[in-house]
């Protein structure tokens, strides 16, 4: 027991580093994107850290099984390294109590990727995708940042704003531009500039106004000299309804696995497939981590894990191609993705036992030659 604690815990803490690392890695790459597409304007501040927190469920069941499988390799690295091994396997540790001290923690982690991937990533994905829903059906001046001009793209106008008042109701030096339809029904571009303005709701016409103070509206088409000019103290344009249009097909992704088993679609069966592999992937790993650890002080701790990567690699890209072929109707969803998983578990019984078969066999045709 006093070994199992020791060699759990050495696993766990170093799964644990290599995780919140990859975590960090993962989650700043994809942060500066959706911060990149709020300072475009095209997403509102306020949402991003409720965005980031959604989408972490669906990092976590991809870092979590690689996180441990470097975790095993860098604890049990480190032990072969310094033959802590070497005099464990004296006291009598075989290979195979190894395995399963191992699978112990192994499981455990998978069941953790087992519920996120089965139930909290596809419902993270849902709210992401509710919130993008929401910011699409805004007027687009809540998106809005100061010093910067944002273009509607489904109306064209052009917005830009010098500050906000500290509460971030009022704007100060507000700048709009849009083409508008005349009573001739020719495009005219109409440009507003104001001192401030802000959002009102008008309960009268029922419906939200941009109102404008103390300024000024330039009217024409550009190019020519005939355009009106008109000073105002009090400028009002009325803003779409927000009306959020929820998409009626959800992807296979944001789908309940409660849906996912009901259903008979193809997509739907290999990304239930695809869930319920990211657990299964977890102890299989393990065992190929721990065959790939064993090494000496000679050749350090590091050497086997070039081939571990691509072995985790082809590993993830397979599962990935057999998905998509089951979604296109090339792999029969009786099949799924159950036979990939069968090749990697062999692969690892080979890499863990492969040298004492190999010498069981030697040993076998020595005695059957004397």
């Amino acid at each position: 027991m006093i070994l199992f604690r020791y060699l759990g815990r050495e696993v766990l803490v170093s799964m644990l580093a290599v995780s919140v690392t990859l975590l960090v890695i993962v989650m700043s790459g994809r942060f500066v994107k959706y911060l990149a597409e709020a300072a475009a304007g095209d997403l509102a501040p306020d949402v991003l850290l409720s965005i980031m927190f959604f989408r972490m469920p669906s990092f976590l069941e991809l870092v979590l099984p690689l996180g441990l499988f470097i975790g095993i390799l860098l604890a049990y690295g480190r032990l072969y390294v310094d033959s802590e091994m070497t005099v464990m396997s004296a006291c009598g540790l075989t290979t195979t109590r190894l395995a399963m001290y191992t699978m112990i923690p192994a499981c455990f982690v998978g069941l953790i990727v087992a519920y996120i991937s089965l139930y909290a990533s596809p419902a993270g994905m849902t709210k992401v995708e509710r919130i993008f829903e929401d910011v699409k059906a805004s007027s687009g001046l809540e998106t809005l940042v100061s010093g910067r001009f944002r273009t509607d793209k489904k109306t064209g106008r052009v917005t830009y704003v010098k500050s906000f008042s500290d509460d971030k109701l009022l704007m100060k030096e507000v700048f709009t531009s849009e083409l508008t339809m005349n009573d001739e029904g020719v495009l005219e571009r109409s440009v507003i500039l104001a001192e401030q303005g802000y959002i009102e709701k008008n309960e009268e016409y029922n419906g939200r106004y941009l109102v404008m103070e103390n300024g000024l509206r330039y009217l024409g088409r550009a190019g020519e000299g005939d355009y009106q000019r008109v000073e105002f103290e009090r400028y009002g344009q009325r803003l779409k309804d927000p009306t959020i249009q929820r998409r009626g097909y959800l992807s296979s992704d944001m789908k309940s696995t409660a849906i996912l088993l009901k259903s008979n679609h193809p997509g739907d069966i290999a990304a239930l497939q695809w869930r319920i592999s990211l657990a299964l992937l977890v102890p299989i790993i393990s065992l190929i981590a721990l065959a790939l650890s064993k090494t000496d002080h000679r050749r350090g701790r590091y050497v086997k894990m070039l081939p571990a990567f691509l072995i985790y690699i082809i590993y993830v890209v397979v599962l990935s191609a057999v998905r998509d072929a089951i979604e296109n109707g090339r792999i029969p969803t009786s099949i799924g993705m159950w036979w990939v998983h069968g090749i990697f578990l062999i692969l690892a019984f080979i890499l863990l036992y492969g040298g004492s078969w190999l010498r069981w066999l030697r040993y076998a045709r020595v005695d059957k030659a004397s």
